[in-house]
């Protein structure tokens, strides 16, 4: 049986080799990512009926590119050929508007370090800033499905300064539109380089009451980070001021489910409700969230296939959209209303956004650490610290493991001494099974009593393995969002939030962190005692290190950083536990024997 049960674990494991290694070779390449300039741009025609007024409101009518129609996605659009830029910048972003919906085309992160290096690049080495809604369907603040307002409609720019646009239109001669946006020049502690202001104001021109309306305001879209990207962390999210909700573009896309459970079809659009104190569009680093002053009425999420070249069935092709929607009540002649909020456009760093002086609406909860978000944190806050003393990301992460190390050494050796002597009772422990091997209930009973006599904890062993899990996943989870990671070096590994791979062997990529973790990993498992796990399981965990190789072979090698560091000190324990004197010879248990009269067990000593 034990023989048997080797062969399937093996047999197991391989097929998990061939089913990567075919995945590897069939796996189609990764296409160009074409410039922005190729998508259809916008028509600005002028509308008929505009009022004579000095601002006029142009209504474009888009001819959308065939993929539009398809009413699962919405296709990307570029802005009008005849747009007017205006650039506004601090150090940290260079924020371009358009007048085409006075709004707010795209935004470039160009903050350098102190060696003039940018630091959100993008691409690895690249001289290039990374630039949030590049590719997009809307201009980010844009009016979104309102004729006469939207992003084909023209703008005027009524003034600027280094700090401050101001856009305004009129629509039929009835609503005046202004538009004002003002970035802060660097930081403080009042505001935040990132986060712009915004305000809008609608004014009724007429002397008569303007219905109530919708108003929608495009957050942006996020794109895959690059073309290897599948994008399945693209997604938007909202707060209600006690929870947060996040919608992945995978709930927009068809699905068979699980075993056809969860099944369903493609979504246009998905419609959240309000009130929502925030709403916002990311991708695995980088972020658009949007604090009204009022909270906002609701949130549509759509997908949008920005790479019209691309089959419909390639992921890669897709990024993901979000508009915040607002109610306007009915206006009044000559009266207005305003709809001013804060937009916040740059990178999940945790220690930004948890400054609760600045950022008082949760956003830091954009980071989506789930579960495990409290260790998360303290991990993430223990890293950022430590890098601020080293000065460099991988051995940050390697102090933060041994600090974690050290704080838990009680445990681990109170849980080792635990181990120990359980090892000396497995002779008493095999004579109880063997007398009561017939009755389980004093099986039971007569086995407590040994560990009670002994003092020793069954699940003591299990301690180490149950305190450093939450840790492990919380780590885990904020390599999946921690900007400071990307494109960081350490060794070998030009990039810490990716594999680090350093060639193929028939088309299989070699990454040698997961390699190193694996080994620790065998290595640890030998020298850790397990005297309570029977043969069968005891060849099945032998295949435990390989099989955990494999599930994090292509994740970052930050992770496999984490379990390396985390693994060689534990073997370095393991070898000081093992010198430590052995525990109190153990305790022998009186058994009774089937004519009532007790059998006194007695562990054979060594010779």
């Amino acid at each position: 049986m034990d023989k048997k049960n080797t062969v399937i674990g093996v047999a197991l494991i391989a097929a998990a080799i061939a089913f990567m290694f075919w995945m590897q070779q069939n796996a189609p390449p990764p296409p160009p990512r074409p410039a922005p300039a190729a998508q259809t741009a916008d028509a600005t025609p002028t509308a008929p009926g505009t009022a004579p007024t000095s601002t006029t409101v142009n209504n474009a009518t888009t001819s959308a590119p065939a993929a539009a129609i398809n009413t699962a996605f919405a296709a990307a659009r570029a802005d009008s050929a005849t747009a007017k830029v205006t650039t506004l910048s601090n150090s940290f972003i260079e924020v371009r508007f358009t007048d085409s919906g006075g709004a707010i085309r795209d935004v470039a992160l160009k903050k350098r370090d102190a060696k003039d290096r940018l630091i959100y690049p993008a691409e690895l080495n690249g001289s290039a800033p990374f630039i949030f809604n590049e590719l997009h369907s809307d201009p980010m603040l844009a009016f979104v499905d309102f004729p006469g307002l939207d992003r084909s409609s023209r703008f005027e720019r009524v003034s600027q300064t280094s700090s401050e646009v101001v856009y305004r239109a009129v629509l039929d001669g009835r609503l005046e539109v202004t538009r004002r946006y003002t970035l802060p020049s660097d930081e403080s502690d009042k505001t935040d380089p990132y986060q712009l202001r915004h305000e809008t104001t609608i004014r009724n021109l007429s002397d008569q009451t303007a219905a109530p309306m919708k108003v929608a305001l495009a957050l942006g879209t996020a794109a895959p980070k690059n073309q290897n990207d599948d994008g399945l962390q693209l997604a938007t999210g909202y707060s209600t001021g006690e929870s947060q909700t996040f919608i992945l573009r995978s709930a927009l896309e068809s699905s068979g489910g699980f075993f056809g459970i969860g099944a369903h079809d493609s979504k246009s659009a998905v419609t959240s409700p309000g009130p929502l104190v925030w709403a916002a569009v990311k991708n695995q680093f980088f972020t658009a969230i949007l604090t009204p002053d009022e909270p906002a009425a609701g949130l549509v999420t759509r997908r949008v296939k920005l790479l019209a070249a691309l089959p419909d069935d390639n992921h890669s092709a897709y990024g993901v959209a979000s508009s915040a929607q607002f109610d306007v009540k009915a206006l009044a002649p000559n009266t207005e209303v305003k709809l001013a909020s804060s937009l916040y456009v740059g990178p999940k760093e945790y220690a930004r956004l948890a400054q609760a002086s600045i950022f008082k609406a949760d956003q830091d909860k954009v980071m989506d650490f789930g579960f495990f978000k409290y260790f998360s944190q303290i991990l993430l806050t223990l890293m950022t610290w430590i890098h601020g003393l080293s000065n460099n990301w991988g051995i940050a992460i390697i102090l933060t493991t041994l600090t974690l190390k050290i704080i838990f050494v009680p445990f681990t050796l109170a849980a080792s001494k635990s181990a120990k002597r359980m090892a000396k009772l497995q002779p008493e422990l095999q004579a109880v099974r063997e007398k009561y091997k017939d009755n389980p209930r004093k099986q039971q009973e007569a086995t407590m009593a040994l560990f009670k006599t002994n003092k020793v904890n069954p699940v003591g062993g299990c301690l180490p393995i149950l305190i450093t899990i939450p840790f492990f996943m919380g780590f885990f989870t904020m390599l999946q969002s921690t900007a400071e990671l990307r494109f960081s070096p350490f060794l070998w590994a030009t990039d810490l939030a990716a594999s680090d791979t350093i060639g193929h062997i028939f088309g299989l990529p070699i990454n040698i962190m997961p390699l190193l973790m694996g080994a620790t990993m065998v290595f640890q498992m030998r020298l850790t005692p397990t005297p309570s796990m029977d043969p069968t399981q005891a060849k099945m965990m032998q295949f435990m290190p390989i099989i955990f190789t494999l599930f994090c072979y292509t994740f970052s090698c930050a992770l496999s950083l984490y379990s390396t560091v985390n693994g060689l000190f534990t073997i370095l324990q393991q070898l000081v536990i093992n010198r430590m004197k052995d525990p109190e010879p153990v305790a022998a248990v009186a058994i009774a024997s089937p004519g009532g009269k007790p059998v006194k067990n007695v562990t054979p000593k060594k010779k």
